[in-house]
């Protein structure tokens, strides 16, 4: 879709791949033996415990990788990876509920005072840069919008048909007579904040009659199964 697709950081707040090490431990000893907790013998690192993370859907991916290496060698570590989105994340891990939170933009002030009042301390590491893909069902045939377009789309909930926005951009041609759709990150992920912010002009200005998730797989799929569909999410 031209210049409506747009990069961004991605945030790994505490830890990275290599530091998982760091926060479990505590909870093992130098060698193998029986957790006198629960009684189950450990694994060759010696290392026990639970790890959580939540937070964005698009690092969701890479935590979940970084989970499975790291239980190879650490299979007696429980870590449970959540997609809450980015703010809903910072939420969690500010009130002490989780251990690392994934995050699609840098952590804002009030999250930073929500993390000072809970006590939590934190590291903030980058771990890669994707981009927001603007995508719509086959049916809807759209060569290109622009940017002002697009946020057209996305702020005004006046334009119900896609023809209402003009011509597309790229062929001259009127755009399709097609009744608009629309699929988006609800209000706590990180790809919402950075949409609205980049396309709309202003953080959390949308309009609301779309069809939200945080999840990136559900959108996809209602984006495919709906042919009046037109959708961002975050690319990774």
């Amino acid at each position: 879709m031209g210049d409506a697709v747009r990069s961004r950081n991605i945030v790994l707040t505490l830890a990275a791949v290599g530091a998982l090490a760091v926060g479990v431990a505590a909870c093992g000893d130098d060698g193998g033996g029986t957790d006198t907790a629960s009684g189950s013998t450990k694994g060759p690192s010696g290392l026990s415990g639970d790890i959580k993370l939540d937070g964005s859907s698009t690092v969701q991916p890479f935590a979940e990788a970084a989970a499975e290496l790291f239980n190879e060698e650490n299979p007696d570590v429980n870590i449970s990876v959540g997609a809450a989105g980015t703010s809903g994340g910072f939420e969690k891990f500010c009130a002490g509920e989780t251990d690392i939170s994934d995050a699609s933009r840098e952590i804002e002030p009030e999250e930073v005072d929500a993390c000072k009042q809970g006590e939590v301390s934190y590291a903030q590491v980058q771990v890669a840069n994707d981009g927001i893909a603007i995508v719509t069902n086959p049916a809807v045939e759209i060569s290109c919008l622009t940017t002002d377009q697009l946020a057209q789309l996305w702020t005004d909930d006046s334009v119900t048909n896609y023809s209402d926005l003009g011509e597309d951009a790229d062929t001259g041609e009127p755009l399709p007579d097609v009744d608009v759709s629309l699929y988006g990150p609800g209000t706590d992920s990180g790809t919402f904040d950075y949409f609205t912010d980049a396309i709309n002009g202003e953080e959390d200005l949308s309009r609301k009659d779309y069809q939200p998730s945080e999840d990136d797989n559900q959108l996809v799929q209602g984006v495919a199964g709906d042919q009046g569909a037109l959708g961002y999410f975050g690319f990774s």
